[in-house]
């Protein structure tokens, strides 16, 4: 059973940025693509940002396309998000997710993720 803990949320203001971390634990994580999600209060979740276990192919939502970048470091099983020109519609909860796909340049937003992180609350202000 692979385990998430996301890390790195909190307050800030429009304009602002911020780092999310998703750490994983009990299984190599570069046999997984990785996932970040969000919540808003009274909205669906959606996708946001996905990268392959090769880190070579990664995906994003329009809405965060050139604000937004995923990467990771399998040498410290942690993928992270960092997020640039915040507005307050990026107010959410943030989930990391990840979807095991051995070694691949495979990832889609859109895929299953088998396992997910109990989401950090990011919250940006106006």
């Amino acid at each position: 059973q692979l385990q998430l803990v996301e890390s790195g949320g909190g307050l800030v203001h429009a304009g602002g940025s911020l780092t999310l971390s998703c750490s994983t634990s009990r299984y190599p994580s570069d046999h997984y693509a990785i996932g970040w999600f969000r919540q808003a209060p009274g909205k669906e979740r959606e996708g946001v940002a996905c990268i392959s276990s090769t880190g070579r192919t990664t995906d994003y939502a329009d809405s965060v396309k050139g604000r937004f970048t995923i990467f990771r470091d399998d040498t410290k099983n942690t993928a992270s998000l960092y997020m640039s020109s915040l507005t307050p519609e990026d107010t959410a909860i943030y989930y990391c997710a990840a979807e095991l796909t051995g070694v691949s340049d495979y990832a889609r937003l859109k895929s299953t993720y088998e396992f997910w992180g109990q989401g950090t609350q990011v919250i940006v202000s106006s």
